[in-house]
């Protein structure tokens, strides 16, 4: 099992297939890397390297107590990408997975990024919204 241990000791799953241009993958809420089995056997037998990990609280990774908003999943993003050494990465990120990608860019730059993929995705974290525009997530509509 390949796995990463990051800053705060969590644990981080991940999977590593082919070999070529990167194209790494991002889970939605709640899934692990597992949904992209599929996306990857695909492209890793036609000449990609394709990297996916499970979130920190999913799948194969450490069930830790804090990290677990947008910051936090953007920080182990950047650690598994400077960890395996990743360049030119087309990055895929759907649903939650998405904001991981988007504040990952935020956080980190575009140093090691050469495309984005957003699929579905919410670009920004539990209750973040809320606070930056005044609304109030408990009200009914």
């Amino acid at each position: 099992m390949s796995t990463i241990t990051v800053k705060d000791g969590t644990t981080i799953f991940y999977k590593d297939w082919g070999s070529g241009s990167v194209v790494t993958f991002s889970h939605g809420w709640p899934l692990c890397s597992d949904a992209w089995d599929s996306q990857m056997l695909f492209l890793a037998q036609n000449g990609f390297r394709v990297v996916a990990h499970d979130r920190r609280g999913h799948g194969r990774s450490s069930q830790a107590w804090s990290g677990n908003d947008m910051n936090g999943y953007a920080d182990d993003l950047a650690a598994l990408t400077e960890a395996l050494d990743l360049a030119d990465v087309t990055m895929v990120g759907h649903s939650t997975g998405g904001g991981e990608v988007a504040r990952y860019i935020g956080r980190h730059g575009t140093k090691r990024v050469a495309a984005a993929v957003l699929i579905g995705a919410g670009t920004a974290g539990h209750g973040e919204v809320s606070r930056q525009s005044g609304w109030d997530s408990n009200r009914s509509i």
